[in-house]
């Protein structure tokens, strides 16, 4: 018998109850999903339990939902496209693509929106929601159309996204892997994929936004930093939303800001790049004196995981950090 032992013990579903929802219709992908495991663990399983298996792609679909739904471009259908890209998955395998988000509402907004009355599945483990399209048509689209490829993490590319729906685009794909953190003055982007970050980036500087683009060797984070930067940021992934579509903390938290943005200045922001510059070189001229991690945030004013946070994210400060340190240890 095949070993899955590490399988069985993440698995969130009984051997009967996966054979009862097969033996009842239920896709092995589906049920992949409510068991949280691979729908290859979940045939074999079946056929360990002698269960005969209906030929692939013989199911007959249980809800219906417009499949052609990315070939056609609107504001709402960029949005989703954006959110897609930062919390969802092209199946490698099979013929089917799926969102997860944590927040319910978004998803069953999403579903409306693309016509679906199919229920969302839940990881009871993470409590993570997710929606499931089986569809090899809406697969194909976001492949050759979109560019949305399976394993898109560090792959993908800014899809060619009409001058018109870029702001609900960007909107989506801050929903999904973006954060604000409003006493800072910063929002801030996440993502594996070096060339998508690069040309978010060119089109935020068209927008005439403050940017810091930051490699840490695995993921790259962009912010927008400043108070006036925010704001029009703000302004404009959210002027003409949809009122269902857009996650409703994250737009509260820039809802805060009371000023419109031509009141409003960055130059103050102490957060500007070439501060935090002259604070990070400041800091390896005072650790290199007193040798102290602890003594140097205090003389300059921050705490201690802001500094770890610039060993971990800016390469350039590791080396010049790990250089003093090493001339210190020979000393």
């Amino acid at each position: 018998m095949t070993n899955q032992t590490g399988k069985i013990r993440k698995r969130t579903l009984s051997t009967g109850k996966i054979i009862e929802l097969y033996q009842k219709g239920m896709s092995t992908t589906e049920i992949a999903v409510k068991a949280n495991v691979s729908s290859r663990y979940i045939r074999i399983l079946l056929k360990q339990n002698k269960v005969q298996l209906r030929p692939r792609g013989s199911w007959k679909r249980k809800y219906e939902f417009n499949e052609d739904y990315f070939k056609t471009w609107s504001n709402n259908m960029a949005y989703i496209l954006g959110f897609f890209i930062a919390d969802g998955t092209v199946a490698r395998d099979g013929q089917f693509v799926s969102f997860a988000q944590k927040e319910k509402y978004i998803l069953e907004n999403i579903k409306q929106e693309i016509g679906s009355d199919q229920p969302l599945y839940q990881n009871k483990k993470t409590g993570v929601y997710i929606l499931n399209f089986n569809s090899k048509i809406m697969k194909a689209d976001l492949i050759d159309i979109h560019g949305v490829i399976p394993d898109k993490s560090r792959l993908i590319t800014l899809p060619e996204v009409p001058d018109e729906y870029m702001s609900h685009f960007i909107r989506g794909y801050f929903d999904g892997d973006g954060y604000i953190n409003y006493e800072q003055y910063t929002v801030t982007f996440v993502g594996g994929s070096k060339l998508f970050m690069n040309q978010l980036n060119e089109i935020l500087l068209k927008k005439r936004l403050r940017t810091q683009y930051v490699n840490d060797g695995k993921n790259v984070r962009l912010h927008i930093r400043g108070r006036q930067s925010i704001k029009r940021f703000s302004d404009w992934i959210y002027n003409n939303k949809d009122r269902k579509l857009f996650l409703r903390r994250k737009y509260e938290i820039f809802a805060r800001e009371k000023l419109k943005a031509e009141d409003l200045s960055d130059s103050k922001d102490i957060n500007t790049i070439a501060a935090i510059e002259k604070r990070k070189l400041n800091f390896l001229t005072i650790f290199s004196i007193l040798v102290s991690e602890e003594k140097a945030c205090e003389c300059i004013g921050i705490n201690i995981n802001t500094y770890k946070r610039w060993l971990k994210e800016d390469h350039k400060f590791k080396f010049n950090f790990d250089v003093i340190w090493t001339y210190i240890m020979k000393g």
